[in-house]
């Protein structure tokens, strides 16, 4: 198994809470871990082809492909795990549950899709439109391309902020964030090359510099610099640019959130900082029952060659 030496190093292994639950993504295989109703915990793990895939040697390319590459898995996972845990039982409707009945997969292929869609157009009505329309009103006094497109900046992260705070104020979604830094508690463990135990993983931070949060808030620092360059001449014309200029931002994000992962460094601390900061909304310090989930999902990643999940 990897890093039984006790040797410190950075993998690539990472993953996503869940409700109830955890996914972990390793270099050849995924794994979901959830605590069900009764207590007991379900792990389940499939192999995936990523070290096959041609772009994860390409830079720039490689982020675009991994953002939507996690994004449809941890969504796939997060269904799962809701209806592992009741919650599509309890808020089904007669329709639903009929057509469930008659159409099986298709009726929950439709509906992660719709729900995918849907979630993709509030985030691009929420961080690309709303805060594009509000600084429009700013056009007439600023003269600046960059000034405008960094207050533009940030309106979205106090949006975000807002939006987390809110979603925060959930009693389910409290607890996802528990298994939140359950999971990255478990990774720091693992890189520290310490046995996987409760009272070890317990220990460490539940803040990592590698997690997605960090990522949505460099995406939006580098939008700021790729956004500047968009004309402010049309309104509706700089949304349609922006949202075409989304992978360009994403994939320059990756690399430098690649980069702040790596190192341990100036530069890279100050790269990592304000994510680090940002996680003290979306983690909470989890109990030793969820430390045990995130310990279950995260063993069936680890490959048996030391040194394949290097990040």
């Amino acid at each position: 198994m990897a890093n039984s030496d006790n040797k410190a190093f950075k993998t690539s292994i990472g993953g996503s809470a869940l409700i109830e639950g955890i996914m972990m993504k390793g270099p050849s295989v995924d794994a979901m871990a959830l605590r069900l109703p009764d207590n007991s915990i379900d792990v389940s793990s499939w192999e995936n082809d990523g070290r096959k895939k041609w772009y994860k040697k390409c830079p720039f390319i490689r982020g675009i492909f991994n953002f939507f590459d996690s994004l449809f898995s941890a969504f796939k996972c997060l269904m799962k795990s809701a209806d592992a845990a009741g919650m599509e039982d309890e808020e089904q409707g007669r329709l639903e549950k009929w057509l469930v009945e008659k159409l099986g997969k298709k009726y929950e292929m439709a509906v992660q899709f719709i729900s995918v869609v849907m979630g993709m157009l509030l985030a691009v009505g929420l961080f690309i439109i709303l805060p594009t329309v509000l600084i429009g009103f700013l056009r007439p006094y600023v003269n600046s391309r960059l000034l405008l497109s960094f207050i533009e900046a940030c309106v979205k992260i106090g949006v975000f902020i807002l939006y987390v705070y809110i979603v925060s104020r959930m009693s389910y979604i409290k607890r996802v964030f528990m298994y939140h830094g359950a999971e990255h508690k478990t990774i720091f463990c693992y890189e520290a090359g310490l046995p996987l135990t409760v009272e070890n993983v317990r220990k460490q931070s539940r803040f990592h510099p590698r997690c997605g949060t960090s990522f949505i808030l460099i995406v939006v620092i580098v939008s700021v610099l790729v956004f500047s360059m968009v004309p402010w001449d049309s309104l509706s014309m700089r949304i349609v640019l922006k949202f075409l200029s989304l992978p360009v931002v994403v994939g320059i994000a990756y690399e430098v959130i690649k980069f702040a992962g790596g190192h341990d460094n100036l530069l890279s601390k100050i790269l990592s900082y304000p994510g680090l900061l940002l996680q003290r909304l979306t983690t909470a310090e989890p109990d030793d029952s969820m430390i045990e989930v995130a310990i279950a999902a995260m063993k069936p990643c680890i490959p048996e060659n030391e040194g394949e999940d290097a990040w």
